[in-house]
């Protein structure tokens, strides 16, 4: 497990599900459930509904691993708050522009954000999950 995490900003979010050490926090004080969700940030110890729990918002913190991760991954979260790797790849749903000179003025991919919410990348490599490396949080 990483030692070497170091929060710049923790945030204290009351716990609305039990949350476990180590896993993402959803805005709504929740555990993670949804893969590519977007998340505040890392809970820094276990919590029960109700309880106050130190959630790391900004700079490097210590999470578990979904999956095999390598140093320097762009990492998503999975369905159980964990972090796994992205795909690696932008697909985008044919039909919604005609991508012609006149019919896209550069307005393809305006506004809005990408379906899984890149959260961090690692730090330190994941040789399988269940292991605890350290991440650096985007913003």
């Amino acid at each position: 497990m990483s030692k070497q995490a170091h929060s710049l900003r923790d945030e204290a979010v009351i716990a609305t599900t039990a949350v476990a050490e180590f896993r993402a926090v959803g805005f709504d004080g929740a555990q993670a459930t949804v893969q590519g969700q977007k998340v505040v940030g890392v809970a820094k110890h276990d919590a029960e509904i109700g309880d106050a729990m130190a959630v790391g918002i900004l700079g490097s913190v210590t999470i578990e691993a979904g999956a095999v991760i390598a140093v320097g991954d762009g990492l998503i979260i999975d369905a159980t708050g964990r972090a796994i790797p992205t795909a690696g790849e932008i697909t985008l749903d044919a039909g919604a522009t005609a991508v012609t000179s006149t019919a896209a003025n550069g307005a393809i991919m305006s506004g809005g954000e990408m379906p899984e919410y890149v959260f961090a990348d690692a730090l330190e490599a994941a040789a399988a999950a269940g292991d605890f490396i350290e991440v650096l949080l985007r913003r």
